[in-house]
């Protein structure tokens, strides 16, 4: 199966910052909270860039009005191939940093599905069973716009984590509008985690499940995301999901 083609090069590269990314760390904060922090990822500029795209409907495959269909208010498009470089570029690299926390997971939570060391290799998989779909996107949410509760699935094949970044400023582009994330544990209520983001952060965070340790051993926990309500202002995000979408 033939990956979808690369972008050609682009002056704005994350892969600087990547490099000073204390994975260890990372996984760490993933294996405790479900989530992780990734600060200043992307300059300024390069986030005012991204979040201008979402004019450019061309460079889209759909776009998706969030009331239409009970997902909350905002909406959201969904890159088409190629993608724009930045968003090759972070897909490319993240996902091998997070392979070794993704087969370490599964293996704790009995599940026989290990993930091949590039992201390559698994789109080969995915486009494989028919996943041929992009899924990175970008998110536009105005006043009173907010995001349910949900996981991103797509498919058979799922990558368990994922990635987002805050391509607006807090408090001069918008007010309100948290990144949310909850974990229901077995016969416990659910835990709720607000994860404060400035312009340019990341948050790498469970798509699904993640395992727990209880005291037999480990259990699934189940996370879904969601974004607040915006009080006022308008909030850009990028959206890159490892695993493609099926046809």
């Amino acid at each position: 199966m033939t990956n979808p083609p690369a972008p050609a090069p682009d002056r704005d590269d994350p892969l600087t910052a990547l490099r000073a990314v204390d994975w260890t760390a990372v996984h760490a904060a993933l294996d405790a909270y479900g989530q992780a922090v990734l600060p200043a990822l992307l300059a300024a500029e390069t986030c005012r860039t991204l979040a201008s795209l979402y004019s450019e409907p061309e460079r889209f495959r759909s776009r998706v009005v969030m009331a239409r269909h009970g997902f909350g208010r905002g909406e959201y498009r969904y890159f088409d191939y190629p993608l724009p470089a930045v968003v090759h570029a972070l897909r490319t690299a993240v996902y091998p940093q997070l392979v070794p926390l993704a087969n370490r997971w599964n293996e704790a939570m009995g599940l026989d599905v290990r993930y091949p060391p590039t992201h390559a290799q698994f789109l080969e998989r995915c486009h494989a069973a028919g996943q041929r779909r992009a899924t990175p996107l970008l998110l536009q949410y105005q006043t009173g716009d907010y995001n349910c509760l949900h996981q991103d699935l797509y498919g058979e094949h799922v990558f368990p984590l994922q990635l987002a970044v805050l391509l607006s400023e807090p408090g001069r582009d918008f007010t309100g509008g948290e990144f949310v994330l909850t974990e229901q544990r077995p016969r416990l209520q659910s835990r709720a985690e607000v994860v404060p983001l400035a312009l340019g952060d990341a948050v790498v965070f469970a798509v699904h499940h993640r395992p727990v340790r209880g005291s037999r051993g480990y259990y699934r926990a189940n996370l879904r995301h969601g974004v607040s309500r915006l009080r006022s202002g308008r909030r850009h995000t990028l959206g890159i999901i490892f695993h493609d979408a099926a046809t």
